[in-house]
């Protein structure tokens, strides 16, 4: 997109300095004026014939920037230029350019302000002639830096003046550098600064530094200066011009990608997004501007996420010619945008159809209202499809204009309601290529729960689950792209499970082409839809309680002797999802499944897993999932190199200190992965035609592996409970002598009950640091080192102190027997242990003497 300069218009009316034309010879009546000429051996010639200054003010020069220095004809002058103007410059600039040099000379310092004054006004009056009469001024040596330097004046009529003179001097391409290096953008820095500015200053100031940021190294320049954030103020000034031409300004700022970090930073984009929610009347130009400089801002993944915070959304432009294929539903009763259909009242239709037009007109309850959303999604439904069917939704002038620009311009900017409606309408289109924009802009737009909720009750979710049999792949992509981030959110997942789209989803993924990144998308939905858990969370979550939102994690419960007793599973399902089960248990699906165990990344691993154990829920056919070899699925999840390579303390620090993060990036997602498929195997265990067909030896070996490993703590939790599940097949055995419960013990309960005591509510922790004097005081093997080993003895000292009076109790038992070890002593004592365990003996609380013999024990 061509930057533009501003093109010219004053407001000007000296009051004793008149043109009878642009070029005509000046006439100067005052007597200073007469007596610089005088003292400068020049005289003027005398004309008696005046003109009123109003006869000619609408005789205004549109400047414009081009390439040569010249006028183009591609800028969008504010009024146009009469047609003689080049005949008048021709035939009078001799007479007036000779007078060019006498009014630079009159810029000079040693002169009267006032004298300098009148000059700079009548340069001004005179630059607005065009090129010819700038090349004029130019030519004389030192006539832009004497120009800037006005710019410092009290006078407001000195100060506007000489900022028009730059604005004409810096519409010229071949000047616009020179008045950059002649400092002319610190100086108007500091004139904008000021308290106190009337408007036509800031209007001709800001005009120049349009012009001045058409160059793009001047761009940088204003934007990393005080200019930001005056400009960013302007927007809001009470003068429509002002803002205008600030607008203008930051839109060719934003033309440089190096400057929206600074720009945002600065915070433009609410002020922007404020200018294009606000219908202000006279505010075209602001809002055009407006829009041009977020599109720029855009562009950038991040800074788009801003823009859309705002309540806007990038609709994309799809062109005039596509909107002629909508077609509106015409119903004899109306309903609502998402297909809901309203309840008709026992009366009948009024007189004049009225009531089968205007939506909700028959519903005579009183309390009968619509939901915001809804009536949001009604409203912008009008609108969008009333511009359709008058034509009035994209101009050919705007599809013109964008056509030059690559494709990132083809899109425009709407408040969220109206985008919501614009891109829905499209949806349902004819033209492919508009229908997949459409969908892609509608993935990028769900970045809350209020948005995905709005393109719900808009209609969205029917037009993209039917898209997921078009023909065309890009088409089925962009809509399974729209639903994946669509089904985020849990309401709108239940209405995309209500539209049957299961089987085009199992369908996608049979495909042999399939790409990874369109598996992962269907991998997703159908994963939220047949979550093994969903029955459970709709019981115990429906929303915030008391402004907190409610955390469900899995549970588990501890029996005496420390290990996991019980593993909780899943409610029995609906109806419904045993019929979506169904759908599932089709060979093909299930091979696709398994083979996605085997061969893929841990993520979609991870979401296979789930599903499969879905199915596995429903209790159908254990049969299927055997005969699918699911066995070797798992055992593919179990053995995942990136696990089971780090075993060893060293290996693992080789590699943290290599690639820290893309390491532990890797290791949570296999962690991941790797609880799914633990949990799916939990599952399986529960039928005896599985039990009896797997090698349980193998899977448990590898699995006590998996628990020595490095994965994060809440993955193991279902290793752990897995590793529990296949001992007990072969009899009860909860001792702590049994390896697999030592190894439970040791690398997920203790560290479980550390982290709780380090992180938790005090109830929570008091229970944790009991539960953990009795794993040590029943003295498993290796259990007193293993707390050392996760830090946990400056946490205990902390609680010994603040904790409550069991708590504190049972830490300093732990803190007893940790002090066995003198390896222990200088830790406990770097801890703080010994003033707190003094404390406590002198104030004789009822555990003093169990801290005095701790105290005995330490070297103090």
């Amino acid at each position: 997109m061509m930057a533009l300069s501003l093109p010219t218009h004053f407001k000007f009316k000296p009051s004793n300095l008149h043109f009878q034309n642009l070029h005509a010879p000046f006439e100067v009546t005052r007597v200073r004026t007469s007596r610089i000429a005088k003292r400068s051996n020049d005289s003027y010639p005398s004309i008696h014939g005046r003109l009123d200054p109003g006869s000619n003010s609408s005789r205004t020069v549109a400047t414009r920037v081009s390439s040569d220095g010249g006028v183009p004809s591609g800028s969008i002058p504010q009024e146009s230029a009469p047609s003689d103007i080049g005949s008048s410059t021709s035939s009078s600039s001799s007479s007036a350019d000779g007078y060019v040099g006498l009014f630079v000379r009159m810029l000079g310092l040693d002169n009267d302000p006032l004298d300098r004054e009148q000059a700079v006004v009548a340069l001004w009056k005179y630059s607005l002639g065009g090129k010819q009469c700038v090349d004029a001024i130019t030519q004389f040596r030192g006539s832009i830096n004497l120009t800037v330097n006005l710019l410092k004046s009290d006078s407001s009529s000195a100060c506007e003046a000489a900022s028009g003179l730059l604005r004409m001097i810096s519409s010229v391409n071949i000047y616009r550098e020179l008045v950059a290096e002649s400092g002319a953008i610190e100086e108007m820095t500091a004139l904008l600064s000021r308290s106190s500015l009337t408007a036509d200053v800031k209007e001709q100031s800001l005009c120049t530094l349009w012009n001045l940021s058409v160059d793009e190294k001047l761009r940088e320049k204003i934007a990393n200066s005080d200019l930001l954030l005056l400009l960013i103020k302007f927007l809001e000034d009470g003068d429509v011009k002002v803002k205008e031409a600030a607008g203008r300004v930051l839109a060719n700022l934003a033309l440089s990608h190096s400057n929206h970090k600074t720009m945002v930073e600065a915070g433009v984009i609410p002020k922007l997004a404020k200018v294009l929610k606000t219908d202000v009347e006279g505010s075209k130009i602001m809002r055009k501007e407006a829009r041009t400089a977020l599109l720029e801002i855009a562009k950038d993944e991040y800074h788009r996420i801003l823009v859309m915070e705002e309540g806007l959304l990038l609709v994309p432009l799809v062109g005039p010619a596509t909107y002629k294929s909508f077609k509106p539903a015409l119903h004899s009763w109306p309903s609502l945008p998402d297909g809901t259909e309203i309840e008709q009242s026992l009366k009948g239709p009024s007189r004049y159809g009225a009531s089968e037009l205007l939506l909700g007109l028959n519903i005579q309850e009183k309390d009968a209202k619509l939901e915001e959303a809804k009536m949001n999604a009604v409203i912008g439904r009008t609108q969008q499809q009333f511009l359709a069917r008058i034509g009035a939704l994209e101009m050919e002038s705007e599809r013109k204009h964008q056509s030059g620009s690559s494709s990132d311009w083809q899109f425009t900017i709407l408040p969220w309601m109206d985008g919501v409606a614009r891109l829905v309408l499209i949806l349902g289109l004819e033209d492919e290529s508009a229908i997949t924009r459409a969908a892609e802009s509608i993935a990028d737009a769900c970045i809350s729960e209020h948005m995905r909720v709005s393109f719900k009750e808009a209609g969205a979710v029917k037009h993209l689950c039917r898209l997921l049999d078009h023909q065309e792949n890009a088409v089925q992509f962009a809509a399974i792209c729209a639903l994946e981030r669509l089904s985020v959110s849990t309401d709108v997942c239940q209405k995309i499970e209500a539209e049957d789209v299961l089987q085009p989803l199992i369908d996608s993924l049979k495909r042999s082409d399939v790409s990874e990144k369109l598996m992962d998308k269907t991998l997703n939905i159908l994963a939220r839809i047949l979550d093994p858990g969903k029955e459970m969370k709709s019981k115990f979550y429906d929303g915030p309680f008391n402004g907190s939102t409610k955390k469900l994690q899995a549970t588990r419960t501890t029996g005496s002797s420390g290990s996991v007793d019980e593993i909780p599973v899943s409610n029995p399902i609906s109806s419904l999802h045993i019929d979506h089960a169904r759908d599932l248990l089709d060979s093909a699906a299930l091979a696709c499944l398994v083979g996605i165990l085997k061969k893929t990344s841990p993520s979609l691993q991870r979401k296979a897993a789930s599903i499969l154990e879905f199915v596995t829920v429903a209790d159908l056919s254990i049969d299927k999932i055997i005969s699918a070899d699911i066995e070797s699925g798992l055992d593919a999840v179990f053995q995942q190199k990136i696990v089971l390579v780090f075993m060893h303390a060293d290996t693992e620090l080789d590699m943290d200190s290599q690639q820290p993060e893309l390491h532990a990036l890797e290791v949570e997602e296999a962690g991941l992965a790797i609880s799914a498929a633990s949990r799916l195997l939990t599952r399986l265990l529960d039928f005896e035609q599985f039990r009896s067909a797997i090698n349980a030896a193998r899977f448990t070996k590898v699995l006590r592996k998996i628990l020595i490993s490095a994965i994060p703590l809440h993955n193991k939790d279902w290793v752990a409970a897995c590793l529990v599940r296949l001992s007990s097949l072969s009899g009860p055995n909860v001792n702590f002598e049994n390896p697999i419960n030592i190894e439970v013990t040791l690398y997920e309960i203790i560290p479980r009950l550390i982290e709780q005591i380090k992180f938790s509510s005090p109830e929570v922790q008091e229970a944790a640091v009991v539960e953990l004097n009795r794993i040590i005081s029943e003295e498993v093997v290796d259990s007193t080192r293993a707390v050392a080993a996760e830090g946990a003895i400056f946490p205990l000292v902390k609680l010994i102190d603040e904790g409550t009076k069991r708590a504190s109790e049972a830490g300093i038992a732990i803190l007893y027997n940790l002090s066995m070890d003198a390896e222990n002593h200088s830790a406990i004592i770097a801890a703080g242990a010994v003033s707190v365990l003094r404390r406590i003996i002198l104030s004789q609380r009822s555990h003093w003497m169990r801290a005095l013999h701790l105290l005995r024990t330490l070297p103090t």
